[in-house]
């Protein structure tokens, strides 16, 4: 089992993330540990918003006072709800946020069913739970798990796939060949991409760039593919090389194949919507490129902008991780075009979108949600496990196995990279 964590400031989009997951039938609340339920046992992303504000503002130092958890077993694995709850009690006790606020979400939308849980690390108090030495505590307590539960161990995948390991391009390493090799030859065992723009858009987190080149022979008309390094502004820095050097997997048949059947797959994908609805809240929520970047990373989605050589944005391309589905901007809504995003960016002309249907708003009534005394579950007790914090690894990727939880590192150091 592997365990992640996002450490992000947007609590709102957290729990708008995993109860939009609950509403369209793709998920359930599991758990709820000092939240109050509600009378007729139904909940808004107010509501739970509404729960978590005492902790929020107790601490307005702190930046990132969000915590978005998720626990993944391995799909082979069958965790019962009363399995997975036990799971996240323990797992949260052993981290030092038994007496926090937060929401156990299960996900069954993907093959893997597996469980998210929103929490802060601000306590009532105001104080931080610290956050050191986090990683190793958290891996310790996922092995711990697995063997309560005779899971799947995550460190026997680690020994199997330690040797496949694939990371974004480093052209001043050398050897850009098997450096490229290692990137495209997974990348469509895990994601779905319709367009080679979409394609392009996954491919420029590691450094690369695909272009088609025609040509003739014996008098017909041939297509073909070539892959190049890029530097770290995006610029090539390396020679072409043919994808017949990688395989038939990397050339234009077997990626037209794959173009195809990601297209219906994606005419189905219930990441779409919540895609959809999570993008136009960074957009309500932000004010410029950078922030909304930033917002939607702590979700788990990179945001990859096309410019030309004037500056106007002309494709805006949204790569959902946990889902592992890649979307260009006017396929989840004619009003997420690239040229919506470049009036924004480049004329200051910010949209006005709606989501499902009603203005976006964290003041939403919850009047038609009965409750016993909203903060009654405010305990004046606080933990004394001052000294277990979390471990920061992003959400980004949900891995099924190591090679894919090494994946999911290499991305959040090429995010992190491109912030500086």
């Amino acid at each position: 089992m592997i365990g992640k964590i996002g450490k992000g400031s947007n609590m709102y989009g957290a729990i708008l993330y995993n109860q939009q997951k609950v509403d369209r039938e793709n998920g359930a609340v599991l758990l709820l540990n000092k939240i109050p339920d509600t009378v007729d046992g139904k909940y808004s992303v107010a509501y739970f918003n509404k729960c978590f504000e005492p902790y929020l503002s107790a601490n307005i130092k702190t930046e990132k006072t969000v915590r978005h958890i998720s626990l993944n077993p391995d799909p082979k694995d069958k965790v019962s709800d009363e399995q997975f709850t036990e799971m996240a009690r323990v797992y949260m006790e052993r981290m030092g946020y038994g007496n926090q606020p937060y929401i156990v979400f299960k996900h069954t939308d993907i093959d893997r069913t597996h469980i998210h849980i929103v929490s802060t690390c601000v306590g009532i108090d105001g104080r931080k739970i610290p956050d050191d030495y986090d990683h190793p505590r958290s891996m310790a307590i996922c092995r711990d798990l697995e063997q309560k539960y005779n899971l799947h161990k995550a460190t026997e995948q680690e020994q199997k796939q330690g040797n496949k390991v694939f990371r974004p391009v480093d052209y001043q390493r050398g050897d850009i060949k098997s450096q490229i090799a290692s990137v495209i030859r997974h990348l469509p065992k895990y994601y779905s991409f319709s367009t080679i723009g979409s394609y392009n858009a996954l491919l420029s987190l590691f450094n690369i760039t695909a272009e088609e080149v025609k040509g003739e022979r014996s008098g017909q008309t041939v297509n073909g593919l070539v892959y190049v390094a890029l530097d770290e502004n995006g610029n090539k820095a390396s020679n072409p090389f043919k994808a017949s050097l990688f395989g038939k997997d990397a050339g234009v048949a077997q990626l037209q194949k794959h173009f195809e059947q990601s297209k219906e797959k994606l005419k189905t994908n219930p990441a779409r919507s919540i895609l959809k609805n999570t993008v136009e809240l960074a957009i309500h929520t932000t004010s410029n490129e950078s922030e909304f970047k930033k917002q939607l990373t702590e979700q788990g989605i990179n945001t990859v902008v096309r410019r030309n050589d004037n500056g106007r944005i002309y494709g805006v391309t949204f790569i959902e991780h946990e889902s592992r589905s890649v979307w260009n901007g006017s396929a989840l809504d004619r009003n997420l075009s690239a040229n919506v995003f470049n009036d924004w960016w480049n004329n200051g002309n910010k949209p006005e979108l709606k989501i499902q249907d009603n203005p976006v708003s964290k003041t939403e009534t919850l009047d038609n949600l009965p409750t016993k005394d909203l903060f009654e579950f405010i305990s004046q007790e606080h933990s004394s496990n001052s000294d277990i914090g979390l471990f920061s690894l992003l959400p980004d990727v949900q891995g099924e196995d190591y090679e894919e939880e090494q994946f999911a590192k290499r991305i959040k150091k090429k995010l992190n990279s491109r912030r500086k």
